[in-house]
């Protein structure tokens, strides 16, 4: 044994015998491990509003160092509004706080404020950074998740609401089960590989760096914990072993990427609007397909043709037969492989005997591969569209059946490329329809009899015989997306699981082919809470799936938990600062930051749980604090003992994040979208690219005048202008955004298409509030961008701004003004 091993256990000896076993297993125990105990405030002299100040105060006197001076009440309203909703003030309620001499007034501002709906949707988007969601599925295809918007409607409601902590935690890992459907949509937020293969250990590992994905995400979020280093090893600076990951690994097990359908209360008169509009569809088709145009005669045969195919709407109809099975064989398109998106086969009642849902079952020759968007499933779900279509892997042929239930008595049949009329490549010209009893095969239609097909016409309206079909097509069009928004079944992109999940064996060195012994469902052992796992809740029988992840999230939001709430006390201290009192705020462990103030740390985790784990009621203390309400002028003193304001001798200044800068501009321009929750809006072109390319919008209108939040959130790409601020690409988790400074930053909030736009909207505004008068313009720009009034010299250097540039540049220099994009 060597003489450094001696000496180690010499002295564990020592102080085992000298302290007491318990005491000296504590001080063995990493910080962020020991269980969490209120402290005793330390009495403090000065400005103390509460607990935070005594604490903050103590630990300045120890460096020879005091708060600063409250800040000025237009600095204090300013921040306060951006701090909690993300929006500044109007000049009108500035005046009126600045005026206020009510000792509560201040407190009252705080209150109205986090009750403000607004409230949700600035601290939402801390929270989506920490979870790296996104509304795209990353990888090369990075193809849209178009049902993951509820998620972020759901973290907006829930702070809005209050919703306790650890309920918001049960919920996102086992939503499903209290009718919380989306809330799960964080297990499934991070990227997915959609590219699939036939290879068994590709497909074994994108299995497995999906669940490492949702492992990793929850250790970082909730307990702070860089879990997934442990997939192929023991932890090297953590007390995680690898059978921990694995035994998280069986907890997930059940967790599949995908949507599912969102519970939602039903509307008695759904039924009965849908049988109207049922019965109007079928007498429109009726009457359309007595009126399909007849081409011209052909030639010498002086024989009718019936019109060409086109890619919206094709009708086949024939003299009624019997059968037990039908099919199409494509034999030549306009290009590539073909596609279908719809077929639909009519018995002589006009019901669609095809559909999946009375019990057709579909085959084909060929699926296009690893395409989400493309199934032998989407040919008969009464869903139109590319993105709910077939299309085979062959080049110009591929053939579907159908295989009704019972032999039907069957007369038409409707099949199309795009009911939606968005593409028009990939249609069949050549095909036959053929049927079948158990005998051979017979042809009952085709194209033979049909026009040559002709690409300048693609776009043309399927009828245009008479003014009548124009009409019956548009109400055709009409009825049908009328059938559609009520038998929508809304889904949301929150995950699918597993009643009884696969079991879960270790990977030797992380490897999915190399398993080693099986692995059961468990949480962290370094952790002594018990792991119990229950097969009812509130009287509801679980699956074993469901069993697994309410497991977990009760033992991670357990009182007794060290981890859960410092983890949360330390983001929210962190979004009110700048920086958490542990400035790595997803990694509490060996090699993340030490707590600054750890008696503080300790002291709002307590509290946090003693008051419900109300998220509102640490933010209340944080914000009616002497600390926060200091001003952020410089010491020299202070600087040069603590540069950084680690201690916060001064409120440390920030620049404000890409969302709050967007977002104000859209307030002070006029143009800004207020309206909460729903689908998002685009920053992007439409494209409907099988390998997505993300172009960012040029020109703009109102609908993407709404906040940032509400912007479809792609992953690998952000948005053109406001990306320079150091938004998160939601590539992975984003606890902690950097605060650069660089030209692009300037030149996008000069030069960009939509400063320009809203330059211009600021510009007219002026004009439209303050009159002609240029002077008056000046003054109302500076109530409007920094919530005062300008100072001679600003007026001055104004007036020759807007003389030699005009009124729009006069507007961009402003939103381009440090006062605009920092918080001080």
């Amino acid at each position: 044994m060597s003489v450094r091993r001696v000496s180690v256990l010499c002295v564990s000896l020592f102080a085992v015998c000298f302290f007491g076993a318990e005491a000296f297993a504590e001080k063995e125990v990493h910080w962020a491990l020991r269980p969490v105990r209120k402290p005793e405030p330390p009495k403090a002299d000065g400005r103390v509003h509460n607990a935070i100040d005594a604490f903050i105060i103590a630990r300045l006197k120890e460096k020879g160092l005091s708060l600063s001076s409250e800040a000025k009440r237009q600095i204090l309203i300013k921040r306060l509004y951006i701090d909690v909703i993300g929006l500044a003030p109007s000049i009108e309620a500035v005046r009126s706080f600045e005026n206020n001499d009510d000792p509560e007034a201040y407190g009252q501002l705080v209150d109205d404020l986090l009750a403000s709906p607004h409230y949700g949707e600035r601290w939402a988007r801390h929270w989506l950074d920490a979870v790296r969601f996104a509304e795209t599925e990353g990888f090369e295809m990075n193809q849209p998740r178009p049902n993951a918007w509820p998620y972020r409607d759901y973290v907006i409601g829930a702070f809005n609401s209050d919703k306790p902590y650890d309920q918001f935690v049960i919920e996102q890992l086992a939503g499903d089960i209290f009718g919380a459907d989306a809330a799960t949509g964080f297990l499934v937020a991070g990227p997915r590989d959609q590219v699939k293969s036939p290879d068994p250990v590709l497909t074994a590992n994108q299995r497995a760096d999906e669940l490492h994905d949702i492992i990793s995400t929850t250790g970082s979020t909730f307990l702070g914990l860089t879990i997934g280093c442990a997939r192929c090893h023991d932890h090297k600076f953590d007390p995680i072993p690898q059978k921990d990951y694995y035994a998280l690994k069986a907890v997930f097990e059940g967790v599949q990427h995908g949507e599912r359908k969102l519970k939602t209360k039903e509307d008695p008169q759904k039924d009965e609007r849908l049988a109207e509009c049922g019965g109007r569809l079928a007498e429109i088709e009726t009457t359309l397909d007595e009126l399909e145009p007849v081409a011209q005669k052909c030639g010498a045969t002086n024989q009718a043709k019936r019109i060409a195919v086109n890619p919206r709407r094709n009708v086949e109809r024939f003299a009624p037969v019997l059968a037990k099975r039908i099919r199409i064989i494509l034999s030549k398109t306009t290009d590539a492989e073909p596609c279908i998106d719809e077929f639909e086969v009519y018995e002589t009642n006009g019901v669609n005997v095809a559909l999946a849902s009375r019990g057709a079952i579909a085959k084909a020759s060929s699926v296009y591969p690893n395409s989400d968007l493309h199934r032998l499933e989407h040919i008969n779900d009464h869903r139109y569209g590319n993105s709910r279509s077939w299309i085979s892997s062959e080049r110009g042929a591929g053939w579907i059946e159908l295989e009704f239930v019972k032999p039907e008595m069957i007369s038409k049949v409707v099949w199309g490329r795009d009911r939606e009329q968005k593409f028009s490549d990939r249609l069949a010209t050549e095909y036959r329809i053929e049927i079948s009893n158990g005998e051979a095969w017979r042809s009952i239609a085709s194209s033979n009899d049909r026009e040559a097909y002709d690409p300048k016409r693609t776009k043309r309206d399927l009828w245009t015989a008479s003014k009548e079909s124009k009409e019956l097509d548009a109400e055709h069009r009409q009825v049908e997306e009328e059938i559609g928004r009520l038998s929508k079944v809304p889904v949301v992109y929150a995950g699918a699981f597993m009643e009884k999940p696969d079991a879960t064996r270790r990977f030797y060195r992380g490897d999915p082919m190399q398993l080693r012994d099986e692995v059961e469902p468990a949480a962290l052992s370094a952790v002594s809470i018990p792991f119990i796992v229950s097969s009812e809740c509130a009287g509801v029988k679980l699956t074993d799936d469901q069993r697994r992840r309410l497991a977990l999230a009760r033992w991670i939001t357990e009182a007794r938990n060290p981890l859960t709430a410092r983890v949360m006390v330390n983001r929210i201290w962190q979004h009110h600062f700048g920086e958490g009192l542990v400035s790595t705020p997803s990694d509490f462990g060996m090699n993340g930051a030490r707590p600054s103030h750890p008696e503080l740390l300790d002291w709002l985790a307590a509290e946090f749980m003693e008051h419900g784990w109300s998220v509102k009621h640490i933010q209340r203390l944080i914000l009616e604090s002497a600390t926060y309400r200091q001003a952020s002028d410089i010491n020299t003193a202070a600087y040069q003992a603590d540069a950084g304001a680690r201690l916060l001798w001064r409120f440390p200044p920030q620049r404000i994040e890409a969302e709050v800068i967007r977002d104000c501009i859209l307030q002070t321009s006029g143009k800004l979208d207020d309206r909460i929750g729903g689908p998002g809006f685009s920053f992007f072109e439409p494209n409907e690219n099988y390998v997505r390319v993300y172009t960012p919008r040029q020109e703009w209108s109102p609908e993407s005048f709404r906040r940032m939040i509400y912007g479809t959130v792609i992953r690998q790409r952000v948005d053109g202008v406001f990306g320079a601020f150091d938004c998160p690409d939601a590539g992975q988790i984003a606890p902690r955004r950097t605060s650069s400074v660089t030209p692009l930053q300037a030149l996008n909030l000069l030069n960009s298409s939509f400063i320009m736009f809203q330059a211009n909207a600021f510009a007219e505004r002026l004009k439209r509030e303050a009159g002609e008068k240029t002077e008056r313009q000046i003054h109302r720009a500076f109530e409007l961008a920094f919530q005062r009034d300008p100072a001679e010299q600003e007026i001055t250097a104004s007036l020759k701004l807007i003389h030699d540039g005009g009124l729009p540049l006069f507007c961009r220099a402003l939103f381009n003004a440090n006062e605009f994009i920092y918080l001080f």
